[in-house]
């Protein structure tokens, strides 16, 4: 089985202030609640992720690189492991009022639960994008 969500988000912003912070692999895994460590290697990172499964008692290393980049609207990773595969793209499209970033993100697990696990939270994941996304443009208090 494999889990698919799309979101869309809107900000009163320039769109190359959206792509310095979504092209970025850094600030795309510390947005990310399940990766509890990474490490950059250019358009690389990567993950080290809790996914709190009892077949997984330790933490995950997930190899992510960016495979696709048009700067600066698109974006495309994918990220490999033994647990699951994840595919995130981020799309930025100027509006009259600043720009829409849509996202989606897939994944495939390769072990009983990984699909569960990330189908009852990867709305919320894409909610905790969207939130370190807006602190990044001073959009919140």
């Amino acid at each position: 089985m494999t889990v698919r969500v799309r979101r869309a988000f809107e900000f009163e912003v320039p769109a190359e202030r959206v792509w310095d912070f979504i092209s970025d692999p850094g600030k795309r895994a510390e947005a990310i609640s399940v990766v509890r460590d990474y490490e950059i290697d250019g358009d690389a990172a990567t993950w080290h992720i809790d996914l709190q499964l009892p077949l997984v008692d330790r933490t995950a290393t997930v190899e992510t690189e960016d495979v696709e980049r048009d700067a600066p609207t698109y974006v495309k990773f994918v990220g490999r492991s033994k647990v699951l595969r994840v595919t995130g793209e981020h799309r930025i499209t100027e509006t009259e009022t600043g720009c829409r970033l849509d996202n989606e993100f897939v994944v495939d697990g390769r072990l009983p639960g990984v699909e569960r696990f990330f189908k009852k939270r990867l709305d919320d994941e894409l909610t905790n994008l969207e939130t370190a996304l807006r602190r990044d443009l001073g959009l919140t208090a």
